[in-house]
């Protein structure tokens, strides 16, 4: 595995890439400009989980360049959060070429998503954001319904999840996952480009789930935003990307 760290379009900004796959956009002096679409996304739901400038408790399933951690940080100080990610040789590189800033709140424990969950307490978290990736695909072990019940377990009342997927119809792989998600939180949207929908390319689809998600709220940012994308409602995504089998954890 490569990992590369290079100047971006602006002084500050950076690009981290890794096996010459951009990753991450980390803007050292504007902490809260998200360039990628669906890092823009899921800042809208971080948003969303509480008032602004409130305190919140996220948990970061895969870590890259720390752009959503040091986005929480910077619009909503004393948060406390956790980054859970295996690879020790790209979080080096990162704290070295990227320092967080002082006093940000943000802990990274050396683990995979599984293992980190695994040690959270019952309804101790706020916001769950999965952005984690292994040649391009999200570990299956993070997809299964063992897995979303785990997510579900340290979701405190009003929390949500997060989890940027990717695919392409006929979207296989993001029923399977959506599959098992619905079955751990009873309420889902799901946020993606046009494009992507229609079938005319791969692309992100991010997906929120929780107790009770915000759509209305998330509609509203939807259509404030230059760049368009679709948000499916729960009934949407069930007409669009149901009918999958969940996926499960192998046997012992």
């Amino acid at each position: 595995m490569t990992i590369e760290i290079v100047p971006a379009d602006r002084a500050e900004a950076w690009l981290v890439r890794i096996d010459d796959m951009d990753q991450s956009y980390v803007d050292l002096g504007d902490p809260t400009r998200l360039v990628f679409d669906y890092v823009r996304w899921i800042g809208d739901v971080a948003d969303l989980v509480a008032p602004p400038s409130r305190a919140v408790r996220a948990v970061h399933v895969g870590g890259a360049g720390l752009t959503l951690p040091r986005y929480v940080a910077a619009t909503r100080p004393r948060s406390s959060q956790i980054v859970l990610e295996p690879d020790a040789a790209l979080i080096e590189r990162v704290r070295a070429e990227l320092p967080l800033p002082p006093r940000s709140g943000i802990r990274i424990r050396p683990v995979d998503g599984r293992r980190g969950l695994a040690g959270l307490r019952d309804a101790s978290t706020d916001l769950i954001v999965l952005d984690a990736f292994s040649r391009g695909r999200v570990p299956t072990e993070l997809l299964t319904g063992e897995a979303w019940a785990e997510m579900a377990r340290v979701l405190a009342p009003g929390a949500l999840v997060a989890a940027n997927l990717t695919d392409r119809a006929p979207f296989a792989d993001a029923r399977r996952a959506i599959a098992g998600l619905r079955a751990a939180l009873p309420d889902i949207a799901l946020a993606a480009e046009p494009a992507t929908l229609r079938g005319r390319r791969s692309g992100n689809l991010v997906v929120v789930a929780g107790h009770a998600v915000p759509t209305a709220e998330l509609a509203a940012r939807v259509a404030g935003r230059a760049a368009p994308y679709r948000l499916l409602d729960a009934g949407a995504v069930s007409d669009t990307l149901g009918g999958g089998a969940p996926l499960s954890d192998p046997r012992p």
